[in-house]
């Protein structure tokens, strides 16, 4: 039986499902990192204490989802910790530069990265990597997850989500969709709906979702998936159309948009935050980190300043936290090989 893992802010947002078929198979650096993905009971373990400032690796971009959130994790985790903890963006690869950079440095707790459904879900479909990471990496707790809208521009025909799984569907092969690039959040995102929906419709990347909202907006394409965070402003101001969220939930933010899974069940993507370490991390750091982010995640003005950037808390076990990763990757696996996808 699944193991139901619920994002509890104060409206209980969203939960998902982590089946037993998602655990990965063993292997030998598997079976290695092992210890690091089983904590032990903080009363049976000596407290870590840092004995220096812990670097948190933001591998995009600064104004981000993902420098956002390292940096508000940073400054709640600075006091919990004793010693300051501080951000530095380290880019490139869609991600892969920072997280190779953290996989590769001393396994002391004083080097992590901010993980994220890219950098563990997708990158080791789409790209090759010179590192493994889950076999050279320690998973050890998920911070939020940011939901996806699906947008139309205001002059589009589709009104609803039936509409336009109507409208593509009528058009085959003469529609397109906007990302922020191959192998993004926002391409797999739409791709994975497309190929439920039995969709033919064409993809169209750009260097970015700031070049690509535009090109929705002005209707030159038809639609797009976006971060919540970055479409709520156009949404509200009329100048992009909700039709349905990734989530498998409705979202408190957008309580009358319905959700994709209404129309395709089992259909759900939540772009995932959370802290991997290199391999080999000691229990007691693990456990530690992981206890001061679970604390934060029960504050309410924790949970405020997340849900205010369109984030939804995901508390988790780190056991927990692995395998949701692990099922996350196994989606985009699956999507590309159903596919054919060409990703490099």
């Amino acid at each position: 039986m699944g193991a139901v893992l619920a994002a509890f802010g104060p409206r209980k947002l969203v939960a998902m499902t982590v089946a037993p078929r998602h655990i990965p198979w063993m292997n030998r650096r598997t079976l290695l990192a092992l210890p690091a993905l089983i904590t032990a009971p903080a009363a049976a373990q000596a407290p870590w204490v840092p004995d220096r400032p812990i670097r948190i690796i933001a591998p995009f971009a600064p104004g981000g989802a993902s420098d956002q959130i390292s940096r508000i994790l940073a400054d709640e985790l600075t006091p919990l910790l004793g010693q300051q903890v501080i951000v530095e963006n380290r880019t490139g690869a869609g991600g892969a530069v920072g997280t190779e950079f953290v996989a590769r440095a001393r396994p002391d707790g004083l080097t992590l990265v901010t993980a994220s459904q890219a950098t563990h879900g997708v990158n080791p479909v789409v790209q090759r990597l010179n590192f493994d990471p889950f076999g050279d990496m320690t998973p050890i707790g998920n911070m939020a997850g940011v939901p996806a809208v699906f947008v139309v521009g205001p002059q589009a025909q589709p009104r609803t989500f039936a509409e336009f799984l109507a409208f593509v569907r009528a058009r085959p092969g003469r529609e397109n969709y906007g990302s922020a690039g191959v192998g993004s959040s926002t391409h797999m995102t739409f791709a994975l709906m497309a190929h439920k929906a039995g969709l033919d419709i064409q993809h169209v990347p750009f260097r970015g979702t700031g070049i690509a909202v535009p090109e929705v907006i002005a209707g030159r394409i038809i639609g797009m998936a976006d971060t919540v965070n970055t479409s709520l402003p156009f949404i509200r101001d009329g100048r992009l159309r909700a039709l349905a969220v990734s989530t498998r939930a409705r979202l408190a933010v957008l309580p009358d948009v319905p959700t994709v899974a209404e129309f395709l069940p089992g259909y759900e993507v939540l772009n995932w935050y959370g802290l991997h370490g290199p391999a080999g991390l000691a229990p007691n750091i693990v456990t530690t980190i992981h206890n001061a982010m679970m604390t934060l995640l029960n504050r309410p003005a924790y949970v405020a300043r997340l849900e205010s950037l369109g984030m939804v808390p995901l508390p988790m076990t780190t056991a927990e936290y692995a395998a949701y990763a692990e099922a996350d990757r196994r989606q985009w696996a699956e999507l590309v090989r159903a596919t054919g996808m060409r990703v490099e």
